[in-house]
């Protein structure tokens, strides 16, 4: 693991390393085992692109049947918010009755899930939570309760285990702070 990194204009330093985060989502996972093994095969949706290292690492600790899918919305510019959320791609698994739980790699002010949870609602799932590896409480403003937070974190800017600064950085097994 490299200590400093750059990406773009930016210079990062490791913040969390990829040792914590695994135990953060095997916690997480067990959480998810204990609520849902008794279900008639949940489905997971993971947000992308973010989420991506991070449900593949959840559903490797989920212990009962499941299905998967995903949806890409786009809410960032670069390092920033732009607080409008857009779908880019959208579902084709039918959600009537089914369980469902959002995977996202972070949960900052709640715009993204807002339009996750009111989109579902029209499929009459028979349930939606949200689980999430990172969290920024101070952040939130949303209504919708984050019931699975793997990681709480305050207000920095994290790249790593999926999450970007302008597409660069998704790759990297730890979570790294601008250091500015």
């Amino acid at each position: 693991m490299k200590e400093i990194i750059q990406l773009h204009d930016k210079k990062f330093r490791v913040m969390i390393p990829a040792e914590k985060i695994d135990e953060a989502v095997t916690n997480v996972a067990d959480r998810i085992n204990t609520d849902y093994g008794d279900k008639d095969t949940p489905i997971f949706l993971g947000i992308l692109n973010g989420s991506f290292m991070f449900m593949s690492d959840l559903i490797k600790k989920i212990e009962f049947n499941n299905e998967l899918s995903f949806v890409k919305l786009a809410s960032y510019d670069g390092d920033h918010s732009t607080g409008e959320v857009k779908t880019l791609i959208g579902l084709n698994n039918s959600l009537r009755g089914r369980h469902i739980i959002i995977v996202e790699d972070i949960v900052e002010t709640g715009n993204s899930i807002a339009h996750m949870v009111h989109d579902l609602a029209q499929y009459e799932p028979a349930s939606v939570e949200v689980c999430t590896l990172f969290y920024k409480p101070a952040c939130y403003c949303g209504k919708y309760p984050i019931k699975y937070r793997a990681m709480e974190i305050g207000n920095e800017f994290i790249v790593g285990y999926g999450l970007d600064y302008n597409q660069l950085g998704r790759s990297l097994k730890d979570i790294y702070v601008v250091t500015e």
